[in-house]
């Protein structure tokens, strides 16, 4: 017998909810779960629904919706998975030392963790951040006690961060303690998938002049597309901070490749596994 209209219409209504959520950042089913004020097995069974639609794809303890890749406008990914970048951000702060010179890169996630350092007290020992993004050099120039160097180069549309001869030109004389990369795509093995071929090279110029490379990268940005057209080549021994659900593959992925997984749970607290 089929279910009656109304309670088809609500289905339905939960169902777009539950996209809406997905997008923002809550991807795990518990707090799906909160959010809807329903129990989780409704959740996991609005998961298979929507997946066997092929609208979401499921994930370790919750789902994402995946997507072709195509490169977002920067206005547009920051209005998605707050919550994810907020605790990445969070798990990433401690490696930031008093007084360190440090490179953030460009992008939404690592403006994150521009915002932490700029709103923190520093005793007058504050870092020197350089990095090649406009909205992570305008949000840490609000603090007074943290050095912003913001390299050269062009300006690219869509992320708001520079590439070209001139920042190559700075960086050749630049070093870095600890240098946080942004990414499109992550994979242990391959790297960092990036748009165009410029942003691979700047990447890769700032992990060669970092004592420590730590990539910072929701889960959807795990979840690899195959028409990426270029990749980030990481040396062994880098870091990932992601909000992924620390699996089994994920972890035997980055223990593989030499990778130290750092899972972030919520802003102040993290896991880590050592894949080295």
């Amino acid at each position: 017998m089929e279910p009656p209209r109304s309670t088809r219409r609500g289905t339905r209504e939960r169902h777009k909810i539950l996209l809406q959520l997905l997008r923002q950042g809550t991807t795990h089913v518990e707090e799906l779960a909160a959010e809807l004020a329903v129990s989780p097995s409704t959740v996991r069974r609005d998961l298979g629904r929507l997946t066997a639609d092929r609208q979401v794809a499921r994930t370790y303890g919750g789902a994402v919706v995946p997507e072709t890749f195509h490169e977002r406008p920067i206005e547009e990914s920051a209005r998605v998975q707050l919550q994810a970048k907020a605790a990445i951000a969070a798990a990433a702060r401690p490696m930031v030392g008093a007084g360190a010179t440090v490179f953030i890169d460009a992008g939404t996630t690592c403006a994150a963790l521009a915002r932490l350092l700029a709103g923190e007290d520093w005793h007058d020992d504050g870092p020197v951040v350089v990095t090649r993004g406009l909205e992570t050099a305008t949000t840490l120039a609000s603090s007074s006690e943290v050095d912003v160097v913001i390299l050269g180069g062009r300006v690219r549309r869509l992320s708001h961060g520079v590439v070209g001869p001139l920042t190559d030109l700075a960086l050749e004389r630049l070093s870095f303690s600890v240098a946080f990369l942004g990414a499109d795509a992550v994979d242990p093995a391959r790297g960092i998938g990036e748009p165009t071929l410029e942003e691979t090279a700047v990447k890769e110029r700032v992990a060669a002049r970092s004592q420590q490379v730590v990539v910072l990268a929701d889960a959807s940005k795990l979840d690899v597309p195959e028409d990426l057209p270029a990749w980030t080549s990481l040396s062994a021994g880098w870091t990932l901070v992601t909000d992924a659900a620390g699996s089994t593959g994920l972890r035997e992925r980055c223990a593989a490749a030499g990778v130290t997984l750092i899972h972030a749970v919520r802003p102040g607290s993290a896991q880590v596994s050592n894949g080295r």
